[in-house]
């Protein structure tokens, strides 16, 4: 049985998908004004382990990861660049794509963009407002009522009122509560802007997701995913606007990522301190870069080092070499081979079973490792059919499928 830590219940949990058998997952994805950093890297990493575990598991998948196309930072970034916004979108997404290819990330099976879904977005805005959970400002924005949702903070476990204390209202704002957050923004010169009930303007950040997600997914669905920073607010406001528009529960399922740090800092673009997966990806074979990701549980702070770079292309040089060593199929696969096998299958999904333990399951992959290297010589068809399993439970985790003579000579 599979168990997920639910960011909502704050407890690893029993995953009971709505719908037996299908599987509706969500991730937030990126922002495209820039290069991805290695933090992306870990998000775009982490949910493919995930979908491609669930998808082992015999889950029909439908994984939704979105792009952001159009918010301040892009709009900023267009104007220093003197570039158009589809010019500076357009191209950071064929970056993303090429990155994650490299990376060997399955492309999602949608990857909806916000200024597709402008007509959703309007639309969610409209019923927030007619059902009293926004209004409209007299400057033309728009804004969600926080203390309107009676459950606002619980996936934080931030209270409204310690909210409160600090929070800080623009000038040129027309908020009735500083905490309350902006759904519609009204166009500013030189800006884009698309026709709505309230006058031109651009929508918010946060009304984006909640838009998108439910149009793909349905009102209610199962996971969604993201890095440990969106946690709040930018989730805590997609489950307001989304409960909020739907009357239904959201998401039952929330998990999140840690964070990617170097030197005991978070690693982001605004701090300065972040190394682009380009650049990793220039010293650094991608399946180096993938183990390293995946070598730390998903839910642990990552940090980045030379140093542990170094040890994961350490790591997959002995997988991959008691692969290139193993010899041929030259006689039938003996009976007990069969039951190593189930064995270490049954230890496999049971790491996996538990929270996608993927530095557990990484350490069985070691030990069929130094099987097949201590059977070569004395039993070549049992090593051989281990190789094959050692290739099989690898694989779901997106790991050991090129030849290994083409990993060894590359490294």
């Amino acid at each position: 049985m599979l168990h997920i830590y639910n960011t909502l219940a704050r407890t690893k949990t029993r995953f009971v998908p709505i719908e037996p058998g299908k599987v509706r997952m969500y991730v937030c994805g990126m922002t495209v004004y820039d290069y991805c950093h290695l933090g992306h890297g870990r998000v775009l990493v982490v949910f493919d382990m995930v979908v491609r575990y669930l998808r082992a598991r015999d889950y029909q998948v439908t994984y939704v990861r979105n792009i952001t196309d159009i918010d301040d930072k892009i709009i900023r970034r267009a104007n220093e660049n003197g570039e158009q916004i589809d010019a500076l979108t357009g191209r950071f997404i064929q970056a993303m794509h090429e990155a994650a290819d490299v990376l060997g990330i399955l492309r999602p099976d949608r990857e909806p963009r916000a200024t597709l879904y402008m007509r959703e977005i309007i639309n969610m805005i409209a019923t927030l407002v007619q059902r009293g959970y926004a209004y409209a400002a007299g400057n033309g924005d728009v804004y969600y009522h926080v203390r309107k949702f009676a459950d606002y903070g619980q996936l934080s476990g931030k209270a409204l009122d310690d909210l409160r204390v600090g929070a800080r209202v623009e000038a040129d704002e027309m908020k009735q509560d500083p905490l309350d957050f902006v759904l519609w923004k009204a166009a500013k010169p030189g800006e884009p802007r698309w026709d709505s009930p309230w006058g031109a303007g651009r929508p918010g950040w946060h009304i984006e997701c909640s838009a998108m997600s439910t149009a793909c997914l349905g009102n209610h669905f199962d996971i969604h995913g993201g890095g440990l920073d969106l946690q709040f607010p930018h989730h805590e406001n997609e489950i307001a606007q989304s409960e909020g528009a739907t009357g239904h529960k959201f998401v039952n399922v929330w998990m999140h990522n840690g964070f990617v740090r170097v030197d005991d800092e978070k690693m982001s673009k605004s701090l300065g301190n972040f190394f682009t997966i380009r650049e990793v990806l220039k010293k650094y074979d991608p399946e180096v870069v993938r183990y390293f990701i995946l070598a730390s549980h998903y839910h642990s702070p990552l940090n980045y080092a030379e140093d542990s770079l170094e040890n994961a292309k350490s790591a997959l040089t002995r997988l991959y070499t008691a692969l290139k060593d193993l010899p041929p199929a030259t006689a039938p696969v003996p009976v007990d081979s069969g039951q190593v096998i189930a064995t270490y299958e049954q230890s496999f999904f049971a790491a996996m079973d538990d929270d996608f333990n993927t530095p557990i399951a990484l350490a069985l992959l070691f030990d069929l490792a130094r099987d097949i290297n201590r059977l070569q010589a004395t039993d070549p068809a049992h090593a051989h059919a281990l190789g094959g399993e050692l290739r099989r439970l690898a694989g779901i985790l997106g790991l050991l499928q090129r030849e290994p003579q083409a990993f060894l000579q590359g490294s």
